[in-house]
């Protein structure tokens, strides 16, 4: 279905939205729990590492032993905590960095992300992964010609600049930070409860459907307003 909507900023979750969830779930955090034994090995007592360690409950930074443990743990149950994604986006850097980490965007990702700023419409990120972490995301992804999408995007919350996803007060801590009215943003996500906190705090918001997302229920199906790419949605100025 398309969608013609009068908007002035777009605001985008991540993952099941721009890129697959299971690059996340099958890339990123395999990739961090492969790095992580090294990096405690050598980094230790580095100051670069100090603030990622010292970030953990006291209890679970006593050793190496101990952090790799609960990290793991919290990784198993995707668990999000401000601390674990801290470290997740450091271990991830050297992959970024090395092109073993490539972020495979949807197809209709890049030439929206054009469209869309030709057209004087600022694109904003909101994802439970850390600013960092999304950053380096759109900083190495398969848009061709240019990888680089950070020029694009003018700006980033995660759950600890802006607050938890389902709640309304987090998205309307997102719109004060610019001068655009809250009904004029357009929030995309493929979270339910996401798309509901977004439209109880004043935003325009339609849930994303893509290949590999969760199911949604017939209810759900009704109540909501659906896309299946971004080319379908046409902003009026």
């Amino acid at each position: 279905m398309a969608f013609s909507l009068d908007v002035e900023v777009v605001l985008l979750d991540i993952e099941g939205t721009v890129c697959p969830i299971s690059f996340v779930k099958d890339i990123l955090y395999p990739y961090s729990l492969q790095a992580l034994p090294s990096v405690l090995a050598t980094q230790w007592d580095s100051p670069s590492f100090a603030p990622y360690r010292n970030n953990f409950p006291e209890e679970h930074r006593t050793s190496p032993g101990a952090l790799s443990a609960h990290f793991q743990d919290l990784v198993s149950h995707d668990v999000k905590v401000s601390y674990l994604k801290d470290l997740q986006g450091y271990l991830w850097v050297q992959g970024y960095e090395s092109g073993e980490i490539r972020c495979p965007l949807f197809p209709d990702v890049h030439p929206s992300f054009l469209r869309w700023r030709s057209s004087g419409i600022p694109i904003v990120i909101y994802s439970s992964g850390s600013v960092a972490a999304q950053k380096l995301l759109f900083q190495s992804t398969n848009a061709k010609p240019d990888a680089d999408l950070r020029l694009l995007i003018g700006g980033y919350f995660d759950t600890v600049n802006a607050g938890a996803k389902r709640d309304p007060s987090s998205y309307r801590k997102i719109a004060a930070s610019r001068k655009e009215e809250i009904g004029k943003w357009l929030f995309l996500s493929d979270r339910i409860e996401e798309v509901e906190a977004a439209k109880e705090a004043g935003m325009q918001s339609l849930v994303v459907v893509r290949d590999g997302n969760a199911p949604l229920t017939e209810e759900e199906k009704k109540h909501h307003e659906l896309v299946t790419s971004f080319e379908d949605i046409k902003i009026a100025r």
